[in-house]
């Protein structure tokens, strides 16, 4: 899904020409699969690797197991192509239930797919990893805000500075710089990806539509007038080629959203003009405990408008709309680093909003709310 050519604001960064060869590690996830495309678009040869096979990818991609160090070493030191890989972008993950966790798969996964690389003998320059918002304690509560970069870590180990630790060191070992990206609430669609805010809206918004019902905040009066923040995956997807070859990027981290900030009192009202609802007043709920439910609804949905047909527990990850739509504090960080550094795309997030909604309908993944 890319809109660019039709959309403000995109576009605003001279992105480089090709000079390399890619490696999208995650592909088949939200932020890698965007990454890879606007890499292939711009006509850099792309290589993907991700557990499950893709369709359609415009890429090359292979299904391996990253744990598996052995094999991926093999897989890339006997391909054409991903021998030659001078740019890794990492964005795969494994989502586990508490930090010790997280730190421990994780890890495994950045230091298996390095160990390959240099195993094989690729030519490698750059490296660009994702953080995000938890960095500076989103998921804990109040934080200092607008956050920065330069802002001291959490007391308590988080994969991001483990992983950040660990590429540093390789970095320096191995002659290659790194940038790490720190976007917030990414909204964009790859199939079979739960973890997305703009699902959350649009399937809770059809649903609701279809039982004839307003829609409604399903959150707290107090998270729906704190100051939030997105990062379009697109725009994400840009900053990552810029911050692949930008020598202001190398050994540096960046706070990477659209630009703007809002308050989800701004844009409720906008979502239910522009789905052809009635708005209605908050309405709190856990999401996670309700909308599994109403399967039986989108499965209505699906059939009768022809829909991707993806399972309902595999579409939306409705964890994410609990967290995000009761998180009772600001959640704002400063891009003015990102900025000075040479990125400049900007995007307005209630427009972009929209304008995926509409593409999601056209691409029948959500049903069409009007006529």
């Amino acid at each position: 899904m890319t809109l660019n050519e039709n959309t403000p604001g995109l576009g605003l960064t001279e992105l480089p020409a090709p000079d390399g060869t890619v490696l999208v590690v995650g592909d088949g996830g939200l932020i890698g699969s965007y990454a890879a495309r606007q890499y292939s678009q711009l006509g850099w040869p792309v290589h993907g690797i991700s557990r499950r096979e893709l369709a359609d990818a415009e890429w090359t991609h292979h299904s391996a197991d990253l744990l598996d160090t052995e094999a991926l070493t093999e897989l890339i030191s006997s391909t054409e192509g991903l021998k030659d890989t001078t740019h890794l972008v990492f964005g795969a993950y494994i989502e586990k239930p508490t930090d010790p966790e997280l730190i421990e798969i994780n890890d495994a996964l950045l230091i298996s797919t390095l160990d390959a690389l240099k195993n094989a003998g690729v030519p490698l320059r750059h490296v660009t990893i994702y953080q995000g918002g938890k960095a500076y304690g989103h998921h804990l509560g109040f934080f200092n805000t607008p956050a920065k970069e330069s802002d001291p870590r959490l007391l308590a180990p988080h994969f991001y500075d483990t992983q950040e630790d660990i590429l540093r060191e390789r970095a320096e070992e191995g002659g290659f710089s790194f940038t790490a990206l720190r976007p917030e609430g990414v909204t964009g669609y790859a199939t079979g990806n739960p973890m997305n805010l703009l699902l959350v809206i649009g399937v809770y918004a059809a649903i609701s539509k279809e039982l004839g019902l307003p829609m409604r905040f399903p959150g707290t009066r107090e998270a729906y007038d704190v100051l939030y923040q997105t990062t379009d995956a697109e725009l994400l997807a840009r900053a990552t080629v810029w911050a692949g070859s930008a020598e202001k990027a190398k050994n540096e981290i960046f706070n990477v959203n659209n630009g703007d900030q809002f308050r989800w009192a701004q844009l409720w009202p906008r979502f239910a003009e522009h789905f052809g609802m009635d708005y209605a007043p908050t309405q709190q709920m856990s999401l996670s405990e309700t909308i599994p439910q109403l399967a039986h609804v989108w499965e209505r949905l699906v059939e009768r408008h022809g829909l991707v047909d993806t399972p309902f527990d595999k579409l939306v990850g409705w964890g994410v709309g609990d967290f995000l739509f009761h998180h009772e504090a600001d959640n704002i960080t400063s891009t003015v680093k990102v900025r000075q550094a040479g990125f400049a795309d900007v995007l307005d997030t209630e427009t972009r909003l929209l304008q995926l909604f509409d593409r999601l309908v056209e691409d029948k993944v959500l049903p069409p709310f009007r006529g």
